[in-house]
């Protein structure tokens, strides 16, 4: 049901059929949020991704975690990368990502086309990333963040509108033309 479920968001994203409550085949999300999100992390981020992997489950959000699997040595730009093409090309509406400091995630997301990636440690700033930059992932610190705490970043994440006020409009505007004058 979880992949037949996270097929069907992916093709309302795809869509542009987002609603914040929904109801598929009778299963209502507790939290109003309906959405589709990527995850992942590298070996210092696993624990803290599978904290909020679970509670993000509880509140009936979709989750497609991209990795690690464990606390293994591993490569952070490639959990970022994979995660950050998810949300570029529309597979997931958001992204959580998950390092030591949350700072190498955040600049390798960054590379890839159309992704706002922001490095927040407390609920204000999830709240500002998205409400005036409107970021499509957020990063974790995982060394620097209570599990509390980082659940309570991620849900004020989610559930922030982007402002869509002119001035942020056009400032967002204003950060993708420079990435298209870059990567031309």
């Amino acid at each position: 049901f979880q992949l037949y479920l996270q097929k069907m968001i992916i093709l309302c994203i795809k869509l542009k059929d987002i609603r914040r409550e929904a109801v598929i085949h009778g299963f209502i999300f507790k939290s109003g949020l309906f959405m589709l999100i990527a995850i992942g992390s590298d070996h210092a981020g696993f624990m803290l991704k599978e904290h909020i992997k679970s509670v993000l489950k509880e509140d009936g959000v979709v989750i497609k975690d991209i990795g690690t699997d464990s606390e293994e040595s591993v490569d952070y730009p490639d959990f970022a990368y994979k995660v950050a093409r998810a949300v570029s090309d529309a597979d997931a509406e958001l992204g959580i990502l998950i390092c030591s400091s949350g700072i190498g995630m955040s600049i390798a997301a960054n590379k890839v086309k159309n992704i706002r990636a922001a490095l927040c440690a407390t609920p204000k700033l999830a709240e500002m990333s998205k409400l005036h930059n409107n970021a499509n992932i957020v990063t974790l610190g995982a060394d620097y963040i209570s599990k509390n705490l980082a659940v309570d970043v991620i849900r004020k994440f989610l559930e922030t509108p982007f402002s869509e006020a002119p001035r942020h409009i056009r400032r967002v505007n204003k950060i993708s033309d420079i990435e298209s004058k870059v990567n031309k």
